[in-house]
């Protein structure tokens, strides 16, 4: 991903000249804004993977700014989501924040106020993409391993050393040492401590 990826905002209101007001706040951030007029043309034009900041509106006609972040939530998006309203209640916030709205803004609001929420989203998202792509790649280096080796990674693990390996999967010592040593050379780590903290952060 390009450094500045996931310094994208998306505005979906279908009320042209708000998405213009919106465009032109938030790109005094010096971010990238892309604008939408329904949650289905966002969803048809933009990747769930992506990184980024989306601020919907609640209420547009077809699908609404909360059914929207429904959809982005289970396609496993890393997205944070700030909703704005002109038409908002209790029910509604708590549904937004359940879904993990950053935040849930009642039109008119302080233009600072969405900056900020805006500028949190970014970092929020950013963290979050980071989080994803480490854990797919930690994902492709146990992919690496044969089961055997994946056997002996667990045992490592829990402190075993190889002679009780050997013993407990009824296995030469030499072929154990070379099992460890693949699984080091395969999960690129260098240390018992290293090979620990990849396999919880598998988990």
């Amino acid at each position: 991903m390009q450094a500045d990826a996931a310094r994208t905002v998306y505005v979906v209101d279908d009320d042209p000249a708000m998405r213009h007001s919106l465009g032109w706040l938030i790109g005094s951030l010096g971010v990238a804004v892309e604008p939408f007029g329904s949650g289905e043309e966002f969803l048809r034009a933009v990747r769930a993977d992506r990184p980024g900041c989306l601020v919907t509106d609640v209420r547009m006609p077809g699908m609404s700014g909360l059914e929207l972040q429904d959809t982005l939530a289970r396609a496993g998006s890393v997205l944070a989501v700030v909703v704005i309203t002109g038409h908002g209640d209790v029910p509604m916030a708590a549904r937004a924040f359940r879904a993990g709205a950053v935040d849930f803004i009642e039109k008119p609001f302080n233009d600072q106020l969405l900056l900020d929420r805006v500028h949190e989203a970014l970092e929020t998202s950013r963290r979050a993409w980071e989080a994803q792509a480490r854990k797919a790649h930690v994902r492709a280096l146990l992919g690496r391993l044969t089961p055997r080796e994946r056997q002996v990674a667990d045992l490592v693990v829990q402190g075993k050393p190889n002679k009780v390996i050997a013993a407990e999967i009824n296995l030469s010592l030499k072929t154990v040492e070379v099992h460890r040593h693949n699984v080091m050379d395969k999960l690129e780590v260098a240390s018992v401590s290293d090979l620990t903290r990849l396999l919880l952060e598998a988990e």
